[in-house]
């Protein structure tokens, strides 16, 4: 009878220690592991992971999160391209005797036209007399023809030209200082019925200046032109 008291005194003591370690939960909030579950959040959507699947679960918590790219910024308006400027390719003036040539380029320089513009010298000939002739045609047979010809039409003031020249065998019929004197004689011969008549400039060859522009707007060359008008004989043309 004793040992039973011992051992139910002791049974008694030691589950007063476990209620009070709490190792017994407290029975007085009728604290259940099926209770507990009823207590969690949305318990119904809790599911047990396996060994792997809690691994998996924790690397990809693990792992950062993507960047966010910023956003694209607007890409600016395409500016509208400059209408292309029309340009004259190359034009000429002079020539230019010496005197003219250093007044034009000084005025010309004026303009800051830079190397789109360059002087340049062209074959010049200074026409000190008007030839008014029959060219070449059949050498001495042929000018002694036209001298028959020209004696039946009545003329009788010419002489038929030798030497070596390009005029060799021609048949003269004058010499004049002014271009409009031979232009004269020519057209009356035309009407006595003698074909062919030339007149031709005569006088020692040289060279002169003149100047070439590169490149002009329709505006400069307005300009160039503006001044070249103020000089004899040096009108604009296209460059040869």
């Amino acid at each position: 009878m004793l040992k039973f008291v011992f051992w139910s005194l002791l049974a008694l003591n030691a589950a007063l220690f476990a209620y009070a370690q709490g190792y017994l939960g407290k029975l007085d909030a009728g604290e259940r592991e099926p209770q507990r579950l009823k207590n969690q959040l949305a318990a119904e959507r809790m599911v047990m992971l396996s060994a792997a699947q809690a691994r998996e679960a924790a690397e990809i918590s693990a792992q950062p999160a993507p960047a966010q790219a910023a956003p694209a910024e607007p890409a600016p308006p395409a500016e509208a391209p400059a209408p292309a400027i029309e340009t004259i390719a190359c034009t000429q003036a002079g020539s230019f005797a010496a005197a003219d040539a250093r007044r034009f380029e000084t005025r010309v320089a004026r303009l800051g036209l830079d190397r789109r513009v360059s002087r340049i010298n062209v074959p010049f000939q200074e026409v000190t007399s008007h030839l008014v002739y029959l060219p070449p045609n059949g050498g001495k047979e042929g000018a002694e023809r036209r001298v028959a010809e020209l004696k039946e039409k009545g003329v009788q003031n010419f002489f038929v030209m030798q030497g070596e020249s390009p005029l060799k065998w021609a048949v003269s019929l004058g010499v004049f200082k002014n271009e409009a004197a031979a232009q004269s004689l020519a057209t009356a011969l035309g009407k006595q019925g003698v074909r062919g008549v030339r007149v031709l400039p005569r006088g020692p060859q040289g060279s002169r200046a003149a100047w070439q522009f590169r490149d002009l707007t329709p505006d400069e060359r307005k300009r160039v032109a503006g001044i070249a008008d103020d000089f004899a004989g040096a009108q604009l043309r296209p460059c040869q």
